[in-house]
């Protein structure tokens, strides 16, 4: 549902709604920051996420003097409608010591980052780069190495080691999201399907 600005608890914290930022693609929180009903409007008609500064008595776009800015994906309230949660995509990084995230061991799901980085390569094919290479072969070569890599962490399993059973799948992984952006598909698409069974 669309983020009704005024059923918002804004009287609860003097007008100001804490915002924890989230990265869209690998799930890391990057930041937590405030945000009055102004910086909420300015963050969705611009669509770089906007804070209302404590310490500076005014609003401020992160990154508006790095550069590093965070582009909204989404917006949502929690339950109590007094905190709110944002998915972004950050242009570099969040932290002012230069890291992805202001909390220095935030987890993150590599795969989605994976995903990510692969979506980034389909779009700018940088020369030199091995899945550049894939993706200019077409879907029958990228299927070719799925099959490849299904059969070499098979033999894996059953005839190797566990650091070569982890290599072979960590082939396979990388060759099926990979295939699947060729197509047009994402990871979080077949993670989609998983999540469908299992909760249907």
């Amino acid at each position: 549902m669309p983020l009704d600005a005024d059923a918002l608890a804004w009287d609860k914290q003097g007008g100001l709604l804490p915002a924890v930022v989230q990265d869209a693609d690998t799930l890391r929180v990057l930041m937590l920051g405030y945000m009055d009903r102004q910086a909420l409007e300015t963050t969705r008609e611009t669509g770089r996420v906007t804070f209302y500064s404590r310490s500076r008595q005014r609003l401020w776009t992160k990154g508006e003097s790095s550069g590093h800015v965070l582009e909204l994906v989404s917006v949502e309230a929690d339950c109590d409608d007094d905190t709110l949660l944002v998915l972004a995509r950050p242009q570099g990084p969040t932290c002012h010591l230069q890291r992805p995230s202001c909390f220095a061991a935030a987890p993150e799901a590599f795969l989605l980052e994976l995903d990510a980085i692969v979506a980034r390569r389909e779009r700018e094919r940088p020369a030199g780069s091995y899945t550049t290479k894939l993706f200019e072969q077409g879907v029958r070569r990228i299927a070719q190495k799925v099959g490849e890599e299904g059969v070499e962490t098979a033999l894996a399993a059953v005839a190797q080691d566990d650091d070569a059973l982890l290599g072979e799948s960590a082939d396979l992984l990388y060759h099926l999201v990979v295939l699947l952006r060729a197509r047009g598909l994402s990871l979080r698409d077949a993670l989609a399907v998983l999540e469908r069974r299992h909760r249907g």
